[in-house]
């Protein structure tokens, strides 16, 4: 073949391998068939479209132990991104926590005490409504100018969560009410949110588990300048940390994807947590080799913090 006609092919060559890139790049993100989670151990409740004063509505699903009767002493762990939770099928990218299988298995083998999970579903609004909204008063006015996140509705999320959603579990599930035996659990943003609604209601929340906490804040909309909220947030942690010892505190990051940029500001936020006196029962921070930014990682170390939060 001349190298005239070779030149005339290698485009439509190139053309043809494109188109089956980006087609099997669909094919994997395509959007789930069935968006009705299910359980493959316990059983899990569904609430389509929770109504709320404070934030737009959003489902929220319910895991309860296998054998679980209304009125079971079980303690209540609720959980952010409540989509991604318990089944691969339904989600974005095929991948889930397996809070049930792992809640199962640690339940069954004596490690941790039973637990009713309720998972919070995310919304187009998870940024600022993840976002810790009081670190704003530990940052300069110039810098809040600056960054392009119209308003922050953390409080407002947890006021959802605190006034009506909570309520409303303790009511229909009547398990165990009281700030031992309720705890919160995020990854990402979600661990941001997590530790906020510790130092915001302790006398709500018994403890945090915070994976991967999005603690650089790094690619965040643009004009936000990352490091200035960090430090901000740090110094929100360091001022509204509830009384040492009085709450349990779950960290870990890993090394891979956005978790290789948390090391430093998660050893910064150690100190200043580890300042004020909490000890090896109350507060742990962990480092997972070669895990990255996901629900799988996630999945592996989930009983981590669930034996930390919840174990007898």
């Amino acid at each position: 073949m001349s190298d005239k006609k070779k030149r005339k092919i290698w485009p439509w060559i190139l053309l043809a391998a494109l188109v089956l890139i980006v087609a099997v790049a669909a094919w994997f993100m395509r959007p789930p068939a069935n968006t009705i989670p299910t359980a493959s151990r316990g059983s899990l409740e569904r609430f389509p479209q929770f109504e709320s004063q404070f934030v737009p509505a959003r489902d929220v699903v319910v895991w309860t132990p296998e054998g679980y009767q209304k009125g079971d002493s079980c303690d209540v762990l609720y959980m952010h991104d409540g989509q991604m939770l318990f089944d691969a099928t339904t989600t974005w990218n095929h991948q889930e926590w397996c809070v049930d299988e792992v809640m199962d298995s640690l339940i069954k083998a004596g490690k941790i005490r039973p637990c009713i999970v309720v998972g919070i579903y995310n919304t187009d609004d998870c940024l600022t409504e993840y976002f810790p909204a009081k670190t704003t008063q530990y940052v300069a006015e110039a810098d809040r100018a600056k960054a392009k996140i119209e308003k922050l509705t953390a409080d407002a999320y947890l006021q959802f969560i605190v006034k009506e959603l909570k309520p409303f579990i303790d009511n229909r599930y009547q398990p165990l009410t009281s700030r031992e035996h309720t705890f919160m659990m995020g990854s990402s943003m979600g661990g941001l949110i997590s530790l906020y609604a510790l130092c915001e209601y302790p006398q709500v929340f018994g403890g945090a588990g915070c994976l991967s906490s999005h603690l650089s804040m790094a690619h965040l909309p643009d004009g936000f300048d990352g490091e200035t909220w960090a430090t901000g947030f740090r110094n929100y942690v360091d001022q509204h940390l509830p009384e040492a010892n009085g709450s349990i505190i779950y960290m870990d990051h890993g090394t891979e994807d956005f978790d290789a940029d948390y090391g430093p500001y998660q050893e910064k936020l150690d100190s200043a947590i580890l300042a004020k006196g909490l000890d090896a029962e109350h507060f742990v921070s962990k480092v997972y080799n070669s895990h990255g930014h996901n629900e799988t990682c996630w999945a592996k170390r989930l009983d981590q913090p669930l034996i930390f939060l919840l174990g007898e």
